[in-house]
């Protein structure tokens, strides 16, 4: 797919988002970026601000004028910009509803009345497929019974999107994430147990049992398969089409635990276990095992560069190299 183009990326400015501005911009593509910057910051597109390439729009997908603002002129449109925390449902079970539904409705809206927006990527979620009996899980999984309103969201907006490319001619690709992880991240598992042991270096508590066990992907790897994707469309003449993107294994939580502690040179550390949710979850809604089928995209010629435990380890090194944190001796 030519993305010589003028290119939008809703929620360009966060974790996974800017790293796809990167690689956009390096390709040539003209990109317009709309943030909010609830999550999303600035420093994340410093390499490029200043570019005649790139224009930063500080606005909100829940704004129509904002969006209607940042699709003029674009042919494509990666749309990114969500709540990105999936445990804020339980507290507030409006947020995914608005973040999520919402902002993708008045994406879609802005789109079928742009006149030139005629492609959207998508970023879902392996949660849409709940607690899943088949795994690995291939995308043709179902039923879709998501367990948190996050994954429920997500399963929404891909519904709405393949309306939307049925009714009004669009060309749409959906991408079902494992958990991705690396540079800029600002939410998760490694983040929150970095700044666990930040404030105490002896203890480290644990949501659930510990044998949480998923798929986790370099942030790199996520955003070259977002790339290698696009190419099912044009290969397919399918106008919506759906792709898990993960790493081919899984990793538990303590396993997890024990590389943090050992990338910060910390020593006999008590790993504390909070076991509130039945099945050993960390949370209400949260999926114990997932791992995605990833066939599909493979066939497209894109894998993984490294598995779920290089991967952990990669950006645990990284986020403690940003933070600035000096290593143990």
């Amino acid at each position: 797919m030519d993305l010589d183009g003028r290119v939008l990326v809703t929620g360009g400015a966060g974790f996974i988002g800017s790293h796809l501005v990167d690689a956009l911009m390096e390709m040539g593509s003209s990109v317009v970026v709309l943030d909010n910057m609830s999550s999303g910051r600035r420093e994340n597109l410093k390499r490029w601000i200043g570019d005649e390439k790139l224009e930063l729009i500080v606005g909100d997908c829940l704004n129509p004028k904002d969006v209607e603002r940042a699709l003029d002129g674009c042919e494509m449109v990666f749309h990114l910009a969500a709540n990105a925390e999936v445990r804020r449902g339980v507290s507030d079970t409006r947020i995914d509803l608005e973040q999520n539904v919402m902002a993708t409705y008045n994406l879609l809206e802005g789109m079928r009345k742009s006149g030139t927006a005629k492609t959207l990527a998508f970023t879902s979620t392996s949660t849409v497929y709940g607690e899943a009996d088949v795994i690995p899980t291939p995308e043709g999984y179902g039923p879709l019974r998501p367990i948190s309103l996050y994954g429920a969201s997500k399963l929404a907006c891909e519904a709405m999107i393949s309306a939307y490319s049925h009714m009004f001619g669009f060309r749409s690709i959906v991408y079902r994430f494992a958990n991705i992880i690396g540079s800029r991240s600002r939410h998760g598992v490694i983040w929150d147990f970095i700044h666990k042991l930040l404030s105490n270096p002896k203890e480290l508590e644990i949501l659930g049992d510990g044998r949480q066990s998923k798929s986790y992907l370099l942030v790199d790897d996520c955003v070259e398969a977002m790339l290698t994707g696009l190419k099912g469309l044009d290969s397919s003449g399918s106008n919506f089409e759906i792709y898990n993107i993960g790493s081919e294994d899984q990793v538990d939580v303590t396993t997890i635990a024990r590389v943090v502690v050992e990338c910060m040179g910390l020593r006999d550390v008590r790993f504390r276990y909070k076991v509130d949710v039945e099945g050993g979850v960390g949370w209400v809604g949260d999926v114990k095992f997932m791992l995605l089928d990833i066939s599909k995209i493979k066939r497209l010629g894109w894998r993984p560069k490294h598995n779920s435990l290089e991967a952990v380890r990669e950006a645990a090194e990284s986020i403690l190299e940003e933070i600035g944190y000096k290593r143990k001796a």
